[in-house]
């Protein structure tokens, strides 16, 4: 369909013509149903395929496979989890390390399962660049950053700083101050990944009904409007669709991430830009500003988002002149090169953001739900992890994957964090954006003096520590 094909500019470039599966028509008995044919929902499914091949599994999707997130996001596949450094600070040294280890290897666990099953997703892992760019303060929080990570045991190996030549060795940002580098991350074409493992799962006996919204689900029961599904289990993998799944909207908040992608650029231009390996890059601000330059030299640049009161989706993604001509605007201050550059596409998605920044897997086995959610915008990476360990936590096996604090066993739904009602949310979330934008504004102005530079970077701290962990 043509509205599935304008999600993205990953979705506009596939090959496959974007045909419907069959919508589910009549009631079914399954081992295990799964709500969603995003990457949390497959990767599951196919890691339960490969460990019980006898199992039914059933993936119910309302749209299509790669219609959420996972066919909407900037292409990073990070070794990584949202707020890793907070979850794992207080673990003795050599388990905290074990951690480490476990979400650093999430690209190479998946460009092993991409090469064996031949999931063509241009996969390219040149690692991340973490880039102070814009005006000095971002150098100090970036080696702060980096100081952060070595307290924390990780090495040159992990992250290294690059000074200002050397950055330019990868890449050539306008006035950069230096960036920390960092190897576990790759990047991808992340439609060719979600829709390959579809059907990758398909062929392992996995079902997967399309256009079947869920309706209502309690354990081992869903609903959609034509027929319902018995189940032994139940994976709610929606994540920032939580608000149509209630109890999960209380636990997931649902954001807005925008992205544009400019016109293929000509050799000359990324010779002036570089990213010839496929890294990818963001710059060192408190609002997120990432990009990669993708296998077809195009730049795929994303910034910014919002939060709609009482948690409601944007479906809209039709990205205003406004919304264009500010990541158009941050882009250029990157690249000058840039600055008049043809944008081709230009998206959005919803995301999910758990309370505290903690992302979850969490398994219930009174009620026979298993779920995970609240990446935060890494999702590409953690739900491959997700999925290796919510099919652990379903087959009941013991296995290494579930000694990490961001998995919960035997715990209701609700032992989650839940986010505070609205007005609350929505007050604090524009409260702390303005706070960033300020800083921003300040910071990036040469001539602000030194009290009113202090004053900004104070409030937005202040602002972050409430909105990230010390309060709530």
């Amino acid at each position: 369909m043509t509205s599935w094909r304008n999600v993205s500019l990953w979705m506009d470039q596939l090959e496959d013509p974007l045909q419907a599966r069959s919508s589910l028509q009549n009631d079914l008995d399954a081992d295990v149903a799964i709500i969603g044919a995003g990457f949390t929902g497959l990767w599951t499914a196919y890691y339960l395929k490969r460990q019980a091949p006898g199992l039914h599994v059933v993936v119910i999707e309302a749209e299509t496979a790669g219609f959420g997130a996972s066919g909407r996001n900037g292409g990073w596949l990070m070794g990584n989890l949202l707020g890793e450094d907070r979850l794992l600070a207080g673990l003795p040294p050599s388990v905290r390390r074990a951690s480490f280890d476990l979400l650093h290897a999430i690209p190479d666990e998946v460009a092993r399962v991409t090469a064996a099953e031949g999931i063509d997703c241009d996969l390219r892992k040149g690692g991340v660049l973490y880039c102070a760019a814009r005006y000095p303060e971002q150098d100090v929080r970036l080696r702060e950053y980096l100081a952060e990570l070595r307290g924390l045991g990780l090495g040159e190996e992990d992250y290294r700083w690059l000074e200002p030549n050397q950055l330019m060795q990868q890449l050539r940002l306008d006035n950069a101050y230096g960036a920390v580098y960092s190897p576990h991350c790759a990047t991808i074409q992340p439609a060719r990944l979600v829709r390959g493992l579809a059907r990758c799962v398909e062929a392992m006996g996995v079902q997967i009904f399309e256009r079947s919204p869920v309706i209502d689900w309690q354990p081992g029961l869903l609903h959609t409007a034509a027929a319902r599904v018995r189940t032994d289990w139940v994976v709610p993998a929606v994540e920032g669709y939580s608000p149509t799944l209630p109890p999960l909207n209380d636990h997931v908040l649902p954001v807005q991430s925008l992205i544009v992608a400019s016109e293929p650029l000509p050799a000359e231009v990324w010779a002036g830009i570089g990213l010839e390996r496929g890294q990818a890059f963001s710059e060192f601000s408190r609002q997120v500003t990432y990009g990669q330059r993708t296998l077809d030299d195009r730049l795929v640049f994303g910034a910014r988002g919002g939060y709609r009161f009482g948690g409601r989706l944007r479906s809209d993604f039709n990205l205003t002149q406004d919304e264009r001509e500010l990541r158009r605007y941050l882009l250029g201050e990157l690249f000058p090169q840039l600055r008049d550059v043809r944008l081709t596409h230009a998206w959005g998605g919803n995301l999910g953001m758990a309370r505290r920044f903690q992302p979850h897997m969490l398994r219930d086995c009174r009620s026979r739900i298993a779920m995970a959610g609240g990446y935060g915008g890494e999702g590409v990476g953690a739900t491959n992890l997700a999925g290796r360990t919510l099919a652990d936590l379903i087959l009941g096996r013991d296995s290494e994957l579930l000694q990490h604090p961001w998995v919960i066993t035997d715990s209701p739904i609700s032992s989650l964090r839940r986010w505070e009602p609205e007005p609350c949310r929505w007050l604090g979330y524009n409260a702390i954006i303005r706070s960033f934008v300020h800083e921003d504004r300040v910071l990036a102005n040469p001539n602000s003096p030194v009290w009113r530079r202090r004053l900004a970077q104070t409030l937005a701290e202040r602002m972050e520590a409430l909105m990230t962990w010390k309060v709530g």
